[in-house]
């Protein structure tokens, strides 16, 4: 993956799921919603499964699972972390908001 490509990756998901987390936060008055959805986002993402397919045939979907998360490369690895520090983060901010006094957040 070329350095540029990288770059702009890892802040489209950084800003995607900050965003994500923040209205998510605010609408069900919970901090840490998008770092609990986070993992399951990330399953589709690298698996690509259709979700009946984890109740017909679970073992054959998680051994490839398994198998596919093994081969991520380091720039798949970065732009998914980089999307979970944005949904930590829009919990921390959420925190910080409400902490000041802001009823809406």
């Amino acid at each position: 993956m070329a350095l540029p490509v990288l770059i702009i990756s890892v802040v489209l998901f950084f800003l995607l799921f900050f965003g994500i987390g923040f209205l998510l936060n605010m609408l069900f008055r919970s901090s840490w919603v998008m770092v609990i959805i986070f993992p399951l986002v990330t399953i589709f993402i690298v698996n690509g499964e259709k979700m009946i397919e984890y109740f017909r045939a679970p073992g054959r979907v998680f051994s490839t699972l398994g198998t596919k998360f093994s081969n991520l490369a380091v720039a798949d690895i970065t732009i998914l972390s980089s999307g979970l520090a944005g949904a930590i983060l829009a919990g921390v901010v959420i925190k910080i908001l409400r902490k000041q006094g802001y009823q809406m957040f």
